[in-house]
C-alpha cells in the first residue's frame, strides 16, 4: 500500500499529534518582570515603586490605577489601597549602561544589560540574581550582599532596619506567598492598635463628660437638683444693722448734703413732726400741693415716706 510514486506515509503525517502548549522564552520572561511596569507593562521608568508583595511598578500607572481602577482588567494590583501600600525605590544607576534609540532586526539583543546595579557587589538589576528592598528606606540591594555584609544599618543611606523591612523583588511562588502572609499580619495589627486607640480616646471622652456633669473625685454622683446659693461674704461698705441702713437712706434723702454731716435719728413718725427738720426738707415729703412752696407746686412728683 502506497501513494503515487510508491511512497509509504508515515503515522506521524496520518495522525494528528496533540500539540504541546507553547513556552515563553526565559529571557524574555525575564525581561518583562524587571525592565516593564507589572500594571501598564510599559518600560519603566523613574519614579519606581515596589508594593509589598515584590511586584515593580512605574509610579505614574499607580496613581492612575489609584484613580479609575476599573481600567485594570488583571488583579494584579488589587492588594493596592493606596500611596501608602507601596514604596518608592532608592536605585542606582550602572554607569557602563548603554541605552540603544533604535533596536535592529540582525542586532544582538544583550538581556543581561541593565539600567541598575547593587551598590555594594556591583551586580546588575536583571532578574538572574535576587535583589531585595528595605520597606524603611526604599535602598535596593542584591541578596548577596545582604548576606556578605550583615549589618541591621543600611551600607547606604544608614538607616536602622531589621528582618521584617527586607522584601525581595519578583520572588518565587514560596516566597510571594509568605510575604502576602506577612502582609495581612501587619495590616490587622494596624488595624487593632487603630481600634484599640479609638476606644481609648472615647473612654477618656466619657470619663471628662461624666466628671464635669456632676461626678465628684471619688466616683460620686452629686444630688440632683438646684444648689444653694452660697453665702455672700459681707464687705466694708454693706450695712450690717437696722441702723447702718437708716443712716443710708437718710443720705439718700439729702440731709447729708445740706448740713455737711449725717443727722442723728429721729423718733418722730413723719418728717413734718420732727422740729430739727429744715422747711425745704418738709417740703419733699409733703402729702399735698398745699404744704409746699408756690415755686415748687407746679409739675412736682411727690415722694411718701413711712418711717417706723
Amino acid at each position: 500500500m502506497g501513494c503515487d510514486g510508491g511512497t509509504i506515509p508515515r503515522r506521524d503525517e496520518l495522525v494528528r499529534m496533540k500539540k504541546k502548549p507553547e513556552q515563553v522564552e526565559k529571557n524574555y520572561e525575564l525581561n518583562a518582570k524587571w525592565f516593564h511596569c507589572a500594571l501598564s507593562q510599559a518600560e519603566l521608568q523613574e519614579p519606581v515603586v515596589c508594593c509589598e508583595l515584590g511586584n515593580l511598578y512605574n509610579k505614574e500607572a499607580v496613581l492612575e490605577y489609584l484613580i479609575d481602577k476599573s481600567s485594570v482588567t488583571s488583579d494584579v494590583a488589587n492588594h493596592i489601597r493606596s500611596l501608602k501600600d507601596v514604596k518608592e525605590l532608592n536605585l542606582t544607576y550602572n554607569p557602563a549602561f548603554e541605552q540603544k534609540s533604535m533596536e535592529q532586526a540582525d542586532s544582538y539583543l544583550d538581556f543581561q544589560a541593565s539600567r541598575f546595579i547593587c551598590p555594594v557587589v556591583g551586580i546588575e538589576m536583571n532578574g538572574r540574581y535576587k535583589f531585595c528592598f528595605l520597606w524603611k528606606c526604599g535602598c535596593v540591594f542584591s541578596e548577596r550582599a545582604l548576606k556578605e555584609v550583615p549589618s541591621t544599618v543600611c551600607n547606604k543611606c544608614g538607616k536602622a532596619f531589621s528582618d521584617d523591612d527586607v522584601v525581595v523583588i519578583n520572588g518565587s511562588e514560596d516566597e510571594v506567598s509568605g510575604m502576602r502572609a506577612k502582609m495581612e499580619e501587619k495590616r490587622l495589627k494596624t488595624k487593632l492598635e487603630k481600634k484599640a486607640k479609638k476606644t481609648k480616646i472615647s473612654e477618656t471622652t466619657t470619663t471628662a463628660n461624666g466628671e464635669s456633669s456632676g461626678t465628684g473625685v471619688c466616683g460620686e454622683s452629686r444630688k440632683d437638683g438646684p444648689e444653694k446659693p452660697a453665702k455672700r461674704l459681707k464687705t466694708e461698705h454693706e450695712p450690717s444693722s437696722s441702723n447702718d441702713r437708716k443712716i443710708k437712706e437718710t443720705k439718700l434723702n439729702g440731709a447729708s448734703l445740706s448740713k455737711g454731716k449725717l443727722p442723728e435719728l429721729s423718733k418722730h413718725k413723719t418728717v413734718a413732726e420732727d422740729p430739727k427738720a429744715s422747711k425745704v426738707f418738709k417740703s419733699l415729703f409733703a402729702s399735698s400741693n398745699k404744704d409746699r412752696p408756690k415755686h415748687l407746686q407746679s409739675n412736682w412728683v411727690t415722694y411718701h415716706s413711712y418711717h417706723i
